[in-house]
Parts: structure tokens; sequence; C-alpha cells
């Protein structure tokens, strides 16, 4: 994520901060200090770090309970408004999804516990945030992860409650239509809490709740998208139509290619069409600015690069594309060599607009076949 800085890598995943938290940071101690003094101020911040680190454990229920599956997690980032575990993939199990789903809060019910101990018992305070109530800080780190349970299971995307809903459904049902049925009960949530906000004057309320409306529609989307492509292969939506260069060419007869046609990106193959390297329009320029036209395109494709076969599953291969920030793909044949066909984003999102309006047709013609 941009404007965020690595802290530590635990178990493969980096842990970083987005730099508004430390601005959110300052901020909240410099009221503190203005308020009530320098212990005031340093309190604040001390808890404000614990409360982050709660936070933290919590993303790290999700990855934990994501790798017992296989699935990774690259990082997580911890931002003013909470945390963020990206991982590399949602697991389609719905038994699977429950349990990551559910691991992030079961860490905040396991410290609230702990907390409770250490206080000798639960404190009677009120479990309305209240800025005059005068608790101690464990008792105020209490209060905060009962309050990230409760927030969290909220049946609403992007909430756990949210996946939690979707995995029990998708248990009866097929995992689009579970999808889209947790997002329009959480798209209800979303506006009933709006409402309720609006008339009670409560600001916070109405940007969580339209921040909710978002995110639930967003999901719905991508799950949509997902399913025009999860039973897919590669060879669907590769191009077939494309412009090779040979090894031998020039970078003046790449920039040529280049200004030919719609083509970016230029696979560089040898005498028996044998798949050599790709060179990309970012490499082309690049490469002019320091070899000058004549310059050889052997000497700066990209050697190394991701490369997929025509019966790969094109969602995994697609999600690769997205992790990698990688615009096209060369797709070789069964021999591993020659050159089959590209696979770019483009012909990708072509081929989800098509079957998005494939089925927008047959959804206002049942009838036809």
């Amino acid at each position: 994520m941009k404007w965020s800085i690595k802290l530590a890598t635990i178990r493969g995943t980096e842990v970083r901060v987005h730099l508004t938290f430390f601005i959110l940071l300052a901020y909240l101690g410099i009221v503190a200090w203005m308020q009530d003094g320098p212990q005031a101020a340093l309190g604040g911040i001390i808890f404000l770090c614990l409360l982050f680190l709660c936070v933290l454990l919590h993303e790290f229920g999700h990855a934990t309970a994501a790798l017992r599956y296989g699935i990774k997690t690259p990082d997580i980032t911890l931002l003013p408004i909470g945390g963020v575990a990206r991982l590399e993939r949602m697991p389609r199990n719905p038994v699977h999804e429950l349990v990551v789903a559910i691991a992030g809060p079961l860490v905040n019910v396991v410290i609230a516990g702990i907390l409770i101990l250490v206080n000798g018992g639960f404190p009677n305070i009120n479990l309305e945030p209240n800025l005059e109530q005068h608790i101690s800080l464990v008792e105020s780190l209490l209060l905060v992860n009962i309050w990230l349970v409760l927030f969290n299971l909220i049946p609403a995307f992007p909430m756990d409650g949210g996946r939690m809903l979707r995995a029990l459904l998708a248990m009866r049902l097929d995992y689009a239509r579970a999808t889209s049925l947790a997002a329009t009960i959480g798209q209800g949530l979303a506006v009933l809490g709006g409402v309720i906000g609006f008339l009670s004057g409560h600001i916070l309320l109405m940007v969580v709740a339209i921040f909710i409306f978002m995110a639930a529609a967003q999901e719905a989307n991508v799950t949509k998208v997902e399913a025009f492509i999860s039973n897919a292969p590669v060879s669907r939506a590769m191009l077939t139509d494309f412009v090779a260069l040979p090894s031998s060419a020039t970078l003046k007869e790449a920039v040529d290619a280049l200004l030919a046609g719609s083509q970016n990106d230029f696979p560089v193959v040898d005498a028996g069409q044998a798949y050599l390297g790709l060179l990309t329009r970012g490499t082309l320029f690049k490469a002019l600015a320091e070899l000058g036209q004549d310059g050889s395109v052997r000497d700066v494709m990209t050697v190394d690069g991701p490369v997929t076969s025509p019966l790969s599953h094109l969602s995994d291969v697609f999600m690769t594309m997205n992790q990698k920030n990688v615009t096209t793909l060369a797709v070789l044949g069964p021999d591993g060599r020659t050159l089959a066909g590209l696979l770019t984003r483009e012909n990708v999102t072509e081929y989800i607009m098509a079957n998005s309006a494939l089925s927008d047709y047959r959804s206002a013609h049942p009838q036809a076949v």
C-alpha cells in the first residue's frame, strides 16, 4: 500500500504502518497535551499504540487461520481506521472462510478475557464510549476490545460478520448468490445506520454507513467478476492475433510495431518461433533513452517473467497478474516453448464485460437459449 512503511516481517507477513497513522498519533498527542498536559499526552499515545496492537493481533488471527488452509498473507497494514490483512485469496470453501473470518474477533475475545483476569473481574463501566468516564488503561483496552468484537460481527462487508454471513449462506447457495444476498443485507443495514446517524446527528455513524454500503457493493461486483472467469481456461481470453518480434530486432523496429497498432507489449521469439522473453512498453522507452534506436531488443527484454499455458485457470492467472502488477503474460503451448498467445489485462477485462453483457441479456430474456 502506498504511503506505508515496513516495521517488521513476522512469519512471512510484512507489518506496515500507513503514514497517516503517525499524523493521527501526533494530533491526539498535541490535543491531549494542550488540554491536560504532558502526562495526559503520553498516556493517550500509549493507549493508542496498545489499541493498534490489539488491531494487529486481530489481523494476525485472520492470517494464522488462512495459513492453515495454505493461504498466505503478504502484508498487514495499520491505518487510522483499523487494520487490513491482504490475503493472497479468500477461501472458497464456506467452512474455511467461516474459520478465517471468525478468527479475528476471537482474538479480541481472548484479549478481553485476559484483561478481565488482570483487572480482577469485569469493571463496572458504561459500555458506551464516553470521554467523561475516568477508567484505567486496562479498563479502556477491555472496552475497546469488546467494541471491536461487536463492530466486526455486524453482518455487512467488509466486516468479519459479513464474511461469516456469506460463508453460512454459501453452505446452502452457490458462492455468487451467497455473496449477492450477504451484500444486499449489508447494504440494508448500512442504509439503516445512515438514517439513524442522520436523525441523531452522529456524523461518524453516517460516514461508516456510507463506507459499508460501498464496500458491500464492491464485494458483490468482485465476486460476480470472479464467477465469470472461475471455470474458464486462459485460452478463452488470450490474444491470438498479435505481433512477435524476432530476437534480431532493433529498438527502432519495436517502436515501429508499437506505433503501427494497439499492442503495448511484445513477445520476442527465435527463428523457430520459440519464446525467449517479453519487451514491455515501459522497458522499450527506458531502453531508447539509454541505448538509442539501434539498441537490440534481445538485450533489454525480460527473460525471467511469469508465463502461463492455454489450459491454466483464468481466475488464478488473472489474480497472479494483479498481485505481481503484470500487464501481459506469454501463453506457451504444450511443449513449453512455442508461443500460443498473449494474455493481457485488457483482454481479460473485455472477456468479463462480454460475459456480463450476456448474463444481463439472459436475465432479461429467460426464454432465450
